[in-house]
């Protein structure tokens, strides 16, 4: 074999070797316990979305028996509400486990259009460089200059609330942040031998960003879009409890908040079990972010 073809044969390996430890880390999270404490929660969510419609023990959004209190039973049709009603005689348990449906839905959509958008726009500007990374770089500080907040509610406000307008608003807002991240990355990795040696067969660009580097930068990446995913649902809770969510009267767990929060004193389980989802789900993927991040250091 000579020194060409070997050299031919080198980036394709670490290419898979980089997909298979991407793979393999997930299944490392035995090692990590505060990984697994994270995947745990989310496990469970994901689990309480998917067997909604069948251990739901009412219907969302049916008014039954309006200010019950947790652990009281209902008076028409048995049955018990365990975390009580809202205003409306709404189950709280049931708009709970329906609304996670909402959130493992399009907060994951979101994420994931955002870091589609933000890998493409790092890779191009760190790779090519000169005035297509001026351009993208100057773009990215514009939009990272507003409040966050206040561009989301701008966007919704403008182009009004539904779920694809939110993954809309979270992928323009969050995607210059993406951006910055695979840049950087990609500045380190372009010069490596592996790349050079795509270079040399007479690649293109766009191979060689989305073949050889992209799957070498994808430790911070994992970390970054479990985190992330942790921010997008406090951004869709906020935008519920701002009326700029999913429109009623689909379960929604920051419109639950909104919708009971001047009553909270008197009834504080109307606004304190959503607000305790909300906290879990997020919690699950912080822990799983940093017991992955753990993993990756140890590799």
């Amino acid at each position: 074999m000579n020194t060409t073809t070997a050299k031919t044969q080198m980036p394709s390996a670490g290419y898979g070797a980089a997909l298979w430890r991407g793979l393999k880390s997930f299944g490392l999270l035995r090692e990590s316990w505060v990984g697994m404490v994270g995947a745990f929660l989310v496990i469970f969510w994901v689990a309480v979305a998917i067997l909604a419609p069948l251990i739901a023990p009412f219907d969302p959004n049916s008014s039954i028996q309006p200010f019950a209190k947790p652990g009281v039973a209902a008076t028409k049709g048995g049955g018990t509400f365990w975390l009580g009603t809202d205003h409306i005689g709404r189950d709280i348990m049931s708009r709970i486990m329906w609304g996670s449906r909402t959130v493992l839905i399009y907060a994951p959509l979101a994420t994931i259009s955002a870091y589609l958008v933000g890998i493409l726009m790092g890779l191009a500007a760190g790779y090519r460089g000169g005035w297509v990374d001026d351009i993208l770089s100057r773009v990215a500080d514009i939009i990272l200059s507003f409040p966050v907040l206040v561009l989301y509610i701008i966007i919704i406000a403008t182009i009004g609330a539904s779920g694809i307008n939110i993954i809309i608003a979270i992928t323009f807002a969050s995607s210059p942040g993406i951006m910055r991240i695979v840049r950087g990355l990609v500045l380190d990795l372009r010069n490596r031998d592996y790349v050079a040696a795509a270079q040399t067969r007479g690649e293109s660009d766009w191979k060689v960003m989305l073949v050889e580097i992209l799957p070498n930068a994808r430790g911070p990446l994992i970390v970054d879009a479990c985190l992330r995913l942790g921010y997008v649902i406090i951004t869709i809770g906020v935008l519920g409890f701002l009326g700029l969510g999913l429109p009623p009267p689909d379960p929604d767990w920051g419109g639950m908040v909104n919708e009971t929060r001047q009553m909270a004193m008197a009834f504080p389980h109307m606004t304190l079990f959503p607000c305790i989802a909300i906290s879990s789900l997020i919690l699950g993927f912080n822990l799983l972010a940093d017991g992955l991040r753990e993993i990756s250091l140890r590799d």
